[in-house]
């Protein structure tokens, strides 16, 4: 269990294969017998190694930075969650991320089929698929709002720079207003017209009365069918298709992004904004509502647990420095969420100048929506073409979902035809189109943002941070840190450090228990919805997670050992065909797994180094 044995190989008719037929080659172990026979079907892979870091970009840096980081660090009070979210990127993003590029590449195995290192922990990947098909639907729908404000962003002068007579029953301030706000002679609230514009003319949300639900908007409607057969078609091409697609979809988002912090940090108020997005709230450290939000949003950020990074891993050449890529990525991640979230709350420490407001609760409404009140009134106040800025920040909006979104179906397809290689793949891309179209119907409906809020929570962050637990034990545990680190070495050539195996054994899974734990008992629901739909949530939550005991039991039935800890234990190792894809390449591992012994780290090197030298002095004097 602990991963001492070489190299672990089981046939699935077989309990085990003793470590000494690896080590004095007196038979052939069934692994290397079945070596002669060819893959069923050749992998596709990147054309370049670029390609795969510009997907794994384009997966990782998208949606998850600019629309859902700025809303939940302001619903988490600004500087009161960015410690938090720093602190767990950290020790469980990092290491989650290179874990599961690791185990990609190495075995060339999508998000299911990865568990061929360990079947009796295969029901991981179903219940990842659960939530990713959760967030693949209201990724489209959020696309699609994104597409309605870029179509609208051809009327002149902006729809919500200025308020419409519509409007009534609320104190309304153009958002194209960059003077003085004017006074009004009642209580009623103020809102910037950019805020009204979403909530009463895109969504319909402002307009729906109490316990209504409202039907779907029809211009949102055409807008996800347009998003779904765009993105049907660009993946009926498959993963070299994509890649093309990737230099673009990660790079464009960049040059807006900066050119509209540029401005959005010259307007005034944007000051105290900033300061409220950076300053720490140290008692905050304490709520575990915090940390339960700051793991879910680093498993966003990072598309990590959702099976994405080890669905395209598994398209790589084997020994890609994927090192490098998953420091590279991790990296632009943060930076990449800390300049989305510098520039929300420029914008809303703007807005709350306009209305005489400090408290920034009371100046928009904390949601999804967020971004699509924030942004647009900071669009409204350019002074020239506004126009055209509004086109590109919508259309990189645009660019950063479809980049999330297509890796996520990626790597629902990758699991698909790992399990059914023979399955035609342009009928699982319109399969997958059909369905996500469907119930992407549910988000844009007035009531979108609380069924958004609501699947996320019991859909997707208890989900994936079980999964997540899980996933550390299969791979960190049933099959072991030292055969984790054995195959880095053969794979990358490089050994693995101590900060690295201590955060995947001890400090990451320890920290994700507890935060898992608190967050059952003491996180706060979603608002705004029935008792009765919080039973049904809790229900989603334990359907999705019910594959894992039952793909358990289905794999130790299977065995045919005299015992039942017999059978759990050969169900928990890995299966005979587990190892590199290419078949000269396995025939050298099993060989390097027989004689492997781990590189010496630095530290020892430096200390035999200057124990020479020592010695060489002493013989000189």
């Amino acid at each position: 269990m602990s991963g001492a044995d070489n190299p672990g190989f089981v046939t699935s008719d077989d309990p085990g294969l003793p470590a000494d037929q690896l080590q004095n080659g007196s038979k052939p172990p069934p692994a290397m017998e079945k070596l002669e026979k060819p893959p069923a079907v050749e992998r596709e892979k990147w054309d370049k190694g670029v390609e795969f870091l510009m997907s794994c970009i384009a997966l990782s840096v998208g949606l998850g930075n600019v629309w859902k980081f700025p809303s939940t660090a302001f619903r988490n009070g600004g500087g009161a969650f960015v410690i938090p979210y720093l602190i767990v990127l950290l020790v469980v993003g990092r290491p989650i991320y290179y874990l599961e590029m690791v185990m990609g590449q190495f075995s060339s195995r999508g998000s299911v089929k990865v568990y061929d290192v360990s079947p009796i922990m295969r029901g991981i990947g179903i219940a990842q698929m659960v939530s990713i098909c959760v967030v693949i639907v209201y990724y489209a729908a959020t696309i699609a709002t994104a597409i309605r404000y870029f179509i609208a962003s051809f009327e002149s002068p902006l729809p919500w720079a200025s308020c419409d007579v519509s409007w009534t029953g609320i104190n309304c301030v153009n958002s194209a207003n960059t003077g003085p706000t004017p006074a009004f002679n009642n209580s009623l609230p103020v809102k910037t017209s950019a805020e009204l514009y979403y909530t009463h003319s895109v969504t319909g949300e402002g307009l729906l009365t109490e316990g209504e639900f409202g039907v779907p908007d029809w211009k949102l409607t055409l807008c996800l069918l347009f998003i779904w057969v765009a993105m049907t078609v660009m993946m009926i091409k498959g993963i070299r298709g994509s890649g093309k697609v990737a230099y673009f979809l990660a790079l464009f988002p960049y040059v807006v992004l900066i050119s509209f912090a540029i401005y959005a940090f010259t307007l005034e108020g944007a000051g105290e904004g900033l300061k409220y997005f950076i300053t720490p709230d140290w008692d905050e450290l304490l709520n575990a509502d915090v940390w339960k939000e700051a793991v879910s949003q680093c498993f966003f950020s990072l598309s990590i647990c959702f099976g994405g990074v080890i669905a395209f891993s598994s398209y790589n050449n084997f020994s890609n420095n994927i090192y490098r890529d998953a420091m590279i990525i991790s990296w632009l991640d943060t930076f990449t969420s800390l300049l989305s979230g510098a520039l929300v709350f420029s914008i809303i420490g703007h807005l709350g100048h306009l209305t005489n407001e400090t408290d920034y609760t009371k100046v928009v409404k904390p949601g999804s929506g967020l971004t699509f009140i924030t942004y647009p009134d900071a669009l409204a106040k350019f002074e020239h073409v506004p126009n055209l800025f509004a086109l590109l920040f919508f259309f990189m909006l645009l660019t950063l979902g479809v980049g999330s979104c297509t890796g996520l179906i990626n790597s629902v397809m990758t699991a698909l035809q790992d399990s059914t290689p023979r399955l035609k793949s342009w009928k699982t891309v319109v399969t997958i189109g059909v369905i996500g179209f469907a119930l992407g119907l549910l988000f844009v409906t007035p009531s979108g943002s609380k069924m958004l809020d609501y699947f996320d929570y019991y859909g997707v962050q208890f989900v994936t941070l079980t999964s997540a637990i899980f996933e550390l034990f299969a791979f960190c545990w049933l099959y072991g840190i030292r055969k984790l680190c054995r195959d880095i070495q053969f794979m990358l050539k490089r050994r693995t450090g101590f900060l690295w195996r201590f955060c995947w054994k001890l400090l990451t899974p320890v920290m994700l228990i507890v935060v898992l734990v608190i967050g059952l008992v003491k996180s706060q629901r979603p608002q705004g919805i029935d008792d009765v739909y919080h039973v049904l949530g809790w229900c989603i939550y334990v359907g999705a997670l019910v594959p894992i005991p039952v793909w358990a039991w289905f794999a130790v039935r299977k065995r045919t050992e005299s015992t039942l800890k017999k059978r759990i234990v050969a169900a928990s190792k890995p299966l005979s065909d587990w190892g590199p894809e290419s078949l000269e390449v396995r025939k050298q591992y099993l060989e390097f797994c027989s004689n492997y012994q781990p590189l010496e780290s630095r530290w020892t090197r430096l200390r035999r180094v200057l124990h020479r030298n020592d010695k060489t002095y002493r013989v000189s004097v």
